[in-house]
This record gives structure tokens, C-alpha cells and sequence, in this order.
């Protein structure tokens, strides 16, 4: 049953990247973002450690 949701949602998401690149794109962008952010945190973090 979770392969097919997966599936499912899989599919989902292409079809929403098929039909709106434009705000999949900002998304995606946020995201990253977001990851970037959290690493620049953690490695701030660990350099005051250091220090």
C-alpha cells in the first residue's frame, strides 16, 4: 500500500511540474534555500564552538 502512494504522489508531482514549472520552480528554489540556510547554521554553530 505505500508503494502505491508513492506512486501516486510521484505522479502528482510531475504533473504539477508539468503544468506549472513557474511556481514549481520557486518552490523548489525555497527549498534549497532553506537547506543552505540550515547548513550556514550548523557550520556557524560549529565555528563558535572552535573558537
Amino acid at each position: 500500500m505505500k508503494k502505491v502512494i508513492g506512486w501516486i504522489l510521484l505522479i502528482l508531482v510531475i504533473f504539477y511540474i508539468g503544468t506549472s514549472p513557474g511556481p514549481a520552480a520557486d518552490i523548489a528554489h525555497s527549498i534549497g534555500d532553506f537547506i543552505a540556510e540550515a547548513f550556514r547554521g550548523i557550520g556557524s554553530f560549529f565555528h563558535q564552538l572552535v573558537t
